[in-house]
């Protein structure tokens, strides 16, 4: 059955963005749980400098496309992203995001063959003494994808371990953008478990 995707007005545009800014950088907030819904008025749409790019928006994108690009955004910038930059940057930002997610498969396949040149996998999660991971490292580094470590965490679940071990803000960004990107990938995680047992082998 086709899933049948609508257009949003304007102003649904703007409390999707206000709901996923909230998801991204409140704790307490999870769009999910809350359906998207957030406290947002038409006065203080209308009041807003910038709501032409939320109505260029809603004629551009359906309700699913909306929802990609606020996220794809949001990871991509982190907590520091403010509407002006989205609306400079934001579709290169989606695109990339795009191709990424479009290609897990072959993605998340070359990053752990990558990461696993000379070394064995249990080592790049060892941390001793508080330092970062080798596989922390190396997503800092712009080697390994936030895809990739979520995929991991989801087969192996190290995040935890590391939630205890790791005190400092560096992990605390990277655990909170993962915990919060988490629900907005969906993956066969039995075929990714696959991919990395063949390539640990």
């Amino acid at each position: 059955m086709k899933t049948l995707f609508v257009k949003m007005t304007p102003f649904d545009v703007y409390k999707t963005y206000l709901a996923m800014k909230n998801h991204f950088t409140k704790d307490k907030y999870d769009y999910h749980k809350y359906c998207g819904k957030t406290r947002a008025s038409l006065q203080s749409f209308y009041r807003r400098k910038d709501r032409y790019w939320f109505e260029k928006m809603s004629r551009q994108k359906n309700d699913k496309e909306v929802v990609d690009f606020f996220v794809s955004n949001f990871v991509n910038s982190g907590e520091s992203v403010w509407i002006g930059q989205m609306i400079q940057e934001g579709e290169s930002a989606y695109t990339g995001w795009q191709k990424r997610v479009q290609s897990l498969s072959y993605l998340f396949r070359e990053e752990v063959e990558n990461m696993i040149v000379n070394t064995d996998l249990d080592s790049l999660f060892e941390s001793k003494s508080g330092q970062h991971p080798r596989i922390l490292k190396l997503h800092l580094q712009g080697h390994i994808s936030i895809e990739t470590l979520i995929i991991l965490d989801r087969i192996l679940a190290f995040k935890n371990n590391f939630d205890k071990k790791l005190n400092d803000p560096v992990w605390e960004t990277v655990s909170k953008t993962m915990r919060k990107y988490d629900p907005f990938l969906n993956i066969d995680i039995f075929k990714f478990r696959k991919i990395l047992k063949d390539c640990v082998l």
